[in-house]
């Protein structure tokens, strides 16, 4: 199966990158983007990428978060995953499926306006999410999603 992309670019003495966009309405670190089970797919190639664009509020101008495929797809897994198990909530009250998982743009802080990014192989990117990411992927109840290239060795952050 191919992963889906709503823009293809060819970079001058690139190669052609693959691009996802995905808006949301808001202003500020509570915005979240719906990350459906398409988006959480793992790349098929280290050219693949995902805008996400936060739209606010005119005259403010947009914000956007250039994110490689598969940091999206570990970091939804383990935000979603981290609230969905929390160990304080009761067992039962929070059950929203994964397909349904809203990340916040906290989540995507240091991928904003990472234009420069474009045209670097994915896989040589830096993981730039949070730190919480990374500790709460390593633990049992959160992990990494099935299947995810970062089960066998995290990228360095």
């Amino acid at each position: 199966m191919l992963n889906a992309f709503d823009v293809a670019a060819r970079l001058p003495g690139r190669p052609t990158v693959e691009i996802q966009a995905k808006t949301a309405s808001g202003d500020g670190d509570k915005t979240a983007w719906i990350l459906g089970t398409k988006a959480q797919l793992v790349a098929k190639s280290v050219h693949e990428w995902f805008a996400l664009v936060m739209l606010p509020s005119l005259p403010k101008p947009p914000r956007t978060f250039i994110v490689p495929r598969n940091h999206l797809s570990a970091a939804t897994w383990v935000a979603h995953q981290t609230w969905r198990t929390d160990p304080t909530v009761p067992e039962g009250r929070r059950n929203t499926d994964l397909a349904l998982a809203r990340i916040n743009a906290t989540v995507w802080r240091g991928y904003e306006d990472r234009w420069d990014l474009l045209g670097t192989p994915t896989s040589d990117v830096p993981v730039l999410l949070p730190s919480w990411i990374r500790s709460r992927s390593k633990e049992e109840r959160v992990g990494l999603p099935p299947g995810h290239p970062w089960n066998e060795s995290l990228p360095d952050g």
